[in-house]
């Protein structure tokens, strides 16, 4: 789901940094949408409200508007939303997950879904967001010059 607030003239989306330790240190090219994956018999768009409400602890309310699939580098297939929703990063309360870390140490550690959140203007969030994604951020442009949004 993509998340976006209109700032005076500009357009901002909500960008999210995934969390673990893959994600740590990492900064250009690994923010991203509030995604996940679509369980048997739910509709793509009941996914997308329940992994935003997973993610950032919120479940927008409003239209959502299709942007249709795009496919992922690893090769997974995202369809996505877009929302006007208002979304205030210091409130994040994200799931967490539990892997094995370090690596062959039988130790178990919790870390967050998403460690972080925050708005980007569609110009920055084409700087840092997940290649795979930016065309969405091309959809939601068009989507929202069409007018009607």
């Amino acid at each position: 789901m993509v998340l976006f607030r209109r700032s005076g003239a500009a357009v901002e989306v909500l960008l999210t940094r995934p969390g673990g330790p893959y994600w740590r240190r990492k900064d250009i090219g690994a923010w991203q949408i509030p995604k996940g994956a679509v369980e048997p018999g739910e509709a793509p768009i009941d996914a997308a409200f329940r992994e935003v409400e997973e993610e950032l602890g919120v479940r927008p309310e409003g239209t959502p508007h299709p942007l249709g699939r795009i496919r992922q580098l690893g090769g997974k297939i995202v369809e996505a939303f877009a929302i006007e929703a208002p979304f205030e990063p210091a409130e994040l309360v994200s799931m967490h997950f539990e892997m094995e870390w370090p690596p062959r140490s039988g130790r178990t550690e919790r870390f967050p879904e998403v460690e972080e959140a925050r708005w980007f203007t569609i110009e920055a969030a084409r700087e840092r967001m997940l290649p795979s994604q930016m065309p969405l951020l091309d959809r939601l442009e068009e989507g929202l010059s069409a007018g009607g949004w």
